[in-house]
């Protein structure tokens, strides 16, 4: 039981370093504010046979010095939000795409308060490496000497490394899903033009990890009222081998009642495939709906008085020229 809560501890800690790394516009630095890791993501190519080297930088930031111990681990994607899951296991990989395997292990270094090293991660390709993408993370934890050199895991920090082995790359990316969402929930009408956003759903078939970029267009009619750039950040989110991704891209500028039509042209590899879908959907606010059924009712009321005042003028006209007949007898 003891060792099974550590295991779920571990797996915790660890993730939620790694999670974090993942975006790459921020250094990360843990709850406890103890390193700091840069660049959280590289993206290199290697040739089969080669071997080459990735700087990490670490900073302690806090007050005393810091013994930290570098751990490899492999990781795959754990859902369609782009959150990897590590695999904690020292003596597991990756069933495919394992970066690991390549990866030379590394002697704990001592950070000196407030300051940084540089750190240079080996990564050796086999000859006989097959084409596509490799991936993993090398993760550091402060460990105390005192302690027999016991990691602490809480306060771990990663750096993702994405390598590509050139070759025979198959670079496949199958669009599943395209739909116009409102909070969430697909449509084609919405009574609001708060909260719209589209959505769409790439599957890797390739054996390699890529990153496809494109354009979003809203047009009223012939007219467009928004268009914005997706992905285009360095570097870009990427869709792993085996796995699935889903972006959200927000849809703004849409000013109330009409009829909208969402385009995505969405390019990705190196040959520059190009994938173009478009949807369609209405705006009809709640307010003009009720205003609508208020006139349509009083459209009908007032053609239903008028009606009956004609009616009943009707009536008294030719009740009133019979009786006129009746006097002239």
């Amino acid at each position: 039981m003891f060792r099974a809560h550590v295991r779920l501890l571990v797996t915790l800690t660890a993730a939620i370093a790694l999670v974090a790394s993942s975006y790459p516009a921020h250094a990360i630095t843990n709850s406890a504010n103890t390193l700091k890791v840069s660049p959280v993501r590289t993206d290199i190519q290697v040739l089969p046979g080669e071997t080459r080297t990735v700087p990490v930088t670490i900073t302690n930031i806090t007050g005393g010095d810091i013994t930290v111990s570098p751990i490899e681990n492999d990781f795959i994607a754990a859902d369609e939000s782009g959150n990897p899951s590590l695999i904690l296991d020292a003596d597991k990989f990756a069933p495919t795409h394992s970066l690991k395997r390549f990866m030379t292990p590394l002697a704990d270094v001592m950070i000196p308060a407030r300051e940084s090293k540089t750190i240079d991660v080996t990564i050796t390709v086999p000859k006989t490496a097959q084409a596509g993408g490799y991936f993993g993370a090398i993760r550091f934890a402060p460990s105390d000497p005192d302690s027999g050199g016991q990691v602490n895991l809480s306060a771990s920090v990663a750096s993702l490394i994405l390598v590509t082995v050139p070759g025979d790359l198959t670079e496949k990316l199958n669009l599943t899903d395209f739909e116009v969402q409102q909070d969430g929930h697909a449509g084609s009408l919405f009574h609001s033009e708060k909260g719209v956003a589209t959505t769409f759903r790439f599957e890797n078939k390739g054996n390699v990890q890529v990153a496809p970029f494109g354009q979003i267009t809203v047009k009223q009619g012939k007219t467009t009222v928004y268009q914005t750039e997706f992905n285009t950040k360095d570097p870009r989110e990427v869709v792993l081998p085996d796995s699935a991704r889903r972006w959200t891209v927000p849809l703004e500028k849409i000013s109330g009642f009409g009829h909208y039509t969402v385009t995505a042209t969405l390019t990705y590899g190196q040959k520059n495939q190009t994938v173009e879908v478009s949807k369609s959907f209405w705006v009809v606010p709640v307010g003009l709906i009720i205003t609508v059924a208020i006139a349509v009712v009083i459209a009908v009321v007032l053609g239903l008085a008028i009606w009956y005042f004609l009616r009943s003028y009707k009536r008294k006209i030719l009740s009133s020229q019979s009786q006129r007949g009746r006097y002239r007898r």
